[in-house]
């Protein structure tokens, strides 16, 4: 049984992480999150789910407005070939979560540590940090040190890197 949101935040508390969780209707899209969110202060994350030709899973986060090259991202992460969406049976089965509400929390699911969490540079730039916290129907807000602590503590070391580049601007 994966996870549920009561499951992360007792994991958070646990951490001494400090978050802050706002509830609304389901959001499956970044365009529906910035209608239903209010005024949340921070960073809002695009989340993908990923693999490469070998099968490697990649979990991506970015800020909301970032332009991900799929053609490209392989590059950026070490995957072996492009990558491809990973399919919602993959999702469920790794990360214990439904599309439209993935999020790196998901890695408290992924205790065969088969995802590499990624998160873009500019995303880390930002000293707070909101995601989903494993439904699409609340979120939740962390301290960038906050969300690199969950991440370090279920053994899912985070590759920071450019991912790609601010809607409007050339890659």
């Amino acid at each position: 049984m994966p996870a549920s949101p009561q499951d992360l935040f007792a994991f958070l508390d646990s951490l001494d992480i400090p978050s802050e969780t706002v509830t609304h209707p389901a959001v499956f899209t970044v365009e529906e999150s910035k209608r239903l969110r209010g005024e949340l202060p921070g960073a809002h994350v695009k989340n993908l789910f990923v693999k490469d030709k070998k099968g490697r899973l990649f979990l991506v986060s970015a800020l909301e407005d970032t332009v991900i090259d799929l053609k490209k991202l392989h590059e950026r992460v070490g995957g072996a070939g492009r990558v491809s969406f990973g399919s919602a049976e993959l999702l469920m089965e790794v990360l214990g979560v439904e599309p439209g509400s993935v999020t790196p929390f998901a890695v408290l699911n992924d205790s065969g540590k088969r995802a590499t969490v990624v998160l873009d540079a500019r995303l880390m730039e930002h000293e707070r940090i909101n995601v989903h916290p494993l439904v699409n129907t609340m979120t939740t807000g962390v301290s960038r040190a906050g969300l690199a602590r969950f991440l370090e503590a279920t053994g899912h070391a985070p590759l920071v890197v450019e991912i790609g580049t601010p809607r409007g601007e050339a890659d």
